[in-house]
């Protein structure tokens, strides 16, 4: 029954949806990958927002419900068939009468199955089309035959650009390279490769009080050289996120220097290599949202790249949907964790194979522990912790592992504000 009511909610959103672009006619900024969707949406609205009137996606809303909600600027009503129905309502009015609506959206496309972006963007055309980065083992490969099937559907969204639109590429990525084949519109790149046009170099980390507190690099575009910090946030995939915005904004003709200060005020998404304080001392990389071989195998290296007197901790999660890569992927991030931290904390089913990756690469049995549970995990976390530790908490959204970082952080009573899945929805589950 609930599935049924889902389905026609669902569909008439979208029909309200699809009206309101009719009637509004807004530009699109689409934003698709396997790594950085969210926080790369998040920091090109956050270039943006001061100079056009823009909507963004709320939270990762890129779902066939998600999409058509953002569009309407409604909340996920969850459950509750009362919120639905006056949903429903609004976006009727919405489309009858006329109301102030942004000129462009900045929408986040996710394809958890084959057909998803296909169907997205037969009702919704981009005229930009940012795609970030892919692995060799994208998330959600579970739901399609192979990886290569999963870049030929994100791959749908530079098809679906207008001619005369823009398509803004990561210039690091084979993969997102050749996507210039298949679109007539002009395309424009950015990443650290040399060729790149919107260029990132001399990335570091930066440290208060021996403490890391974000990152810093340089922005080299046309000629020009500008230093660019990203505060409270760590590793490549937040550099690549503010090239990407970057780029956006720069083809809008908006001002550099302006977009890179509205950079160094910006928040990055929660539960995305937040820097979080810790007890006693310690600190907490959050990488809390979810959990790719690529986004994982990137933090564990930015773990590894941080300077402490303390220990280096990496608490690894599952990582889910990998279908037959799920042994192989976890077993390779165990490998590479051994080289950049010094204890391995495993939570999960999966995460033997993690242990056993460890294992394989001479790591000793007194560094491992496994466990079932991220708050039990957590809770052993906190009676090892030290000042100047540095501590890695990553994991498959199902894997809930920001209830460990809500166990070790020093202000927990400010969680709700700073980790992922705080609605009462969430933490009404097991």
């Amino acid at each position: 029954m609930k599935s049924i009511a889902r389905h026609i909610i669902t569909a008439i959103l979208e029909k309200e949806a699809k009206l309101v672009l009719r009637k509004y006619k807004p530009k699109v900024i689409a934003v698709t990958g396997s790594v950085g969707k969210t926080s790369t949406k998040d920091a090109i609205f956050a270039v943006v927002e001061k100079s056009l009137i823009a909507r963004k996606t709320a939270k990762s809303f890129n779902s066939e419900i998600g999409l058509p909600l953002t569009i309407l600027g409604e909340k996920n009503a969850w459950s509750n068939p009362f919120l639905w129905l006056a949903t429903l309502v609004r976006g009727l009015l919405l489309v009858l009468l006329r109301e102030h609506y942004p000129k462009w959206l900045v929408l986040e496309l996710g394809a958890d199955k084959p057909g998803d972006i296909s169907r997205a963007t037969a009702w919704v055309i981009p005229d930009i089309a940012v795609i970030t980065r892919f692995g060799d083992v994208p998330v959600h490969v579970e739901f399609f035959k192979s990886p290569e099937e999963v870049f030929a559907e994100k791959a749908e969204l530079a098809k679906a650009l207008r001619p005369t639109g823009m398509l803004v590429l990561n210039a690091d990525d084979e993969k997102v390279l050749s996507l210039r084949d298949k679109t007539k519109a002009k395309s424009i790149t950015y990443g650290f490769s040399a060729d790149a046009m919107f260029r990132a170099s001399n990335m570091k980390i930066a440290y208060e009080g021996g403490l890391p507190v974000g990152t810093s690099f340089k922005l080299e575009y046309d000629g020009n050289v500008f230093p660019v910090m990203l505060s409270g946030v760590l590793g490549v995939q937040p550099v690549y996120s503010a090239l990407a915005a970057l780029a956006v904004g720069a083809y809008l003709k908006l001002n550099i220097v302006d977009m890179v200060g509205a950079l160094a005020l910006y928040q990055s998404p929660m539960g995305r290599m937040r820097v979080v304080p810790a007890i006693k001392g310690a600190t907490i990389i959050d990488d809390t949202y979810n959990a790719s071989p690529v986004a994982a195998a990137a933090a564990v290296e930015v773990l590894g790249s941080i300077k402490t007197k303390g220990k280096k901790i990496a608490m690894l999660g599952d990582m889910l949907e990998l279908g037959k890569f799920t042994v192989e992927e976890h077993k390779k991030l165990g490998a590479l964790a051994v080289k950049n931290a010094n204890l391995i904390l495993a939570v999960g089913p999966r995460a033997k194979y993690i242990i056993e990756g460890a294992l394989e690469s001479d790591m000793s049995e007194k560094s491992l522990v496994e466990f079932d549970d991220a708050r039990v995990a957590g809770k052993h976390l906190e009676s090892i912790l030290g000042e100047g530790d540095i501590v890695l908490i990553k994991g498959s959204q199902s894997m809930r592992m920001e209830r460990a970082v809500e166990e070790v952080m020093a202000h927990p009573e400010n969680a709700a504000t700073l980790l992922v899945r705080q609605e009462d929805e969430w933490k009404a589950k097991a």
